[in-house]
């Protein structure tokens, strides 16, 4: 783990943030303590389907209302 001060992370912030994207993970010091620990977000892939944005099912065609509107008329 890699440590940076505040100051250090603020003027610099854009780099800190890149060595995260790499798998890096950054301590944050303010006055020798640190206060924040800068690790990669969990990608897609990691989280459990049930946290995942579902699915957007599309046909081509009319709506299924359309079609059941369409044929209730027919039958009267």
């Amino acid at each position: 783990m890699k440590t940076v001060t505040f100051t250090e992370f603020r003027k610099n912030a854009s780099q800190v943030l890149n060595l995260v994207e790499k798998g890096e993970s950054i301590c944050v010091l303010r006055h020798r303590k640190p206060v924040a620990r800068i690790v990669a977000a969990e990608s897609h892939e990691n989280q459990p389907a049930w946290k995942r944005p579902g699915l957007r099912l599309a046909t081509a065609g009319d709506s299924l209302s359309k079609a059941v509107l369409e044929e209730r008329r027919s039958s009267l």
